[in-house]
């Protein structure tokens, strides 16, 4: 079942998710879940069940890849373990909600929702403007962050991303955050909320998962091969945010992600 070119396309998908993660604050779930989706009906997997384990395995590998990426910007960045924590803390309760909701929902459901998020990811990243520091609508209090770690969250576990596209909106347009910050911040959150997603996934995937080597819904094989490219390419990413031009990178990246997106919604075979 495991080929060589199972196993190459796995590795290709730690390396881009990986230096995603590090580079734009983002879990790299939107890169993992549908090149894991595509790869397993390559090999034969129903679509239910290649989207389950597709989602459980991203938010597995988001863990010790975000991780990576978040302890590369600690290093060069004061001030983001606390919010990042404060946030993840409610995040991991909204991805375990998430994450169950996901098993009740048709694959092709989920593919739209999940293309519709790669839509706005990949346009917002083409028509970015100044990411420079903004006025804050909004404080990081306590309330505020019970709504936005329970929001992201929810969504992190529904669509196996760590949320990061989420949040960074969130910290840059309401909570005046600048672009590095919240997406050192958003590397912390994503490590700790991803954690919820996770176990719902294994817990509700415990004795139905048919996919050998597997966990619950989460897949070790997967597991194994991305992450051991994803979470060193998180470092260099990382390494990279705070020297390359920004919006330059931002924008080739969403044309990838548009035309991800594009597949994944079926306008493209």
């Amino acid at each position: 079942m495991f080929g060589i070119d199972y196993i190459l396309g796995l590795i290709l998908v730690g390396i881009v998710a990986g230096f995603a993660s590090g580079l734009l604050g983002v879990g790299g779930g939107f890169l993992i879940v549908p090149f894991q989706y595509f790869l397993l009906k390559y090999i034969g997997v129903s679509p239910d069940l290649a989207m389950l384990i597709s989602l459980a395995t991203s938010l597995a590998i988001i863990i010790p890849t975000a991780t990576s990426g978040a302890y590369k910007h600690s290093q060069k960045l004061d001030n983001i373990i606390s919010p990042g924590v404060k946030l993840g803390i409610f995040g991991i309760i909204g991805g375990i909600i998430g994450g169950f909701v996901a098993t009740t929902l048709p694959s092709r459901t989920i593919e739209i929702i999940f293309g519709c998020l790669l839509l706005f990811i990949a346009l917002r990243n083409i028509f970015s403007r100044d990411s420079s520091k903004k006025e804050a609508k909004y404080d990081l209090n306590l309330v505020s962050s019970l709504i936005v770690g329970l929001f992201v969250g929810f969504f992190s576990g529904l669509l196996g991303i760590g949320g990061g596209i989420f949040l960074i909106v969130i910290l840059t347009m309401l909570l005046g955050f600048s672009m590095i910050q919240a997406v050192g911040t958003s590397s912390v959150f994503i490590s700790l909320t991803a954690i919820g997603g996770t176990l719902s996934y294994i817990i509700s995937g415990w004795g139905v998962n048919t996919f050998p080597y597997s966990l619950g819904y989460v897949s070790i094989v997967n597991f194994i091969v991305i992450a051991c490219f994803s979470v060193p390419l998180a470092q260099v990413g990382a390494k990279y945010a705070h020297k390359l031009p920004e919006k330059k990178l931002k924008q080739v990246f969403g044309v990838v992600v548009l035309y991800i997106a594009i597949k994944m919604l079926g306008f493209i075979p």
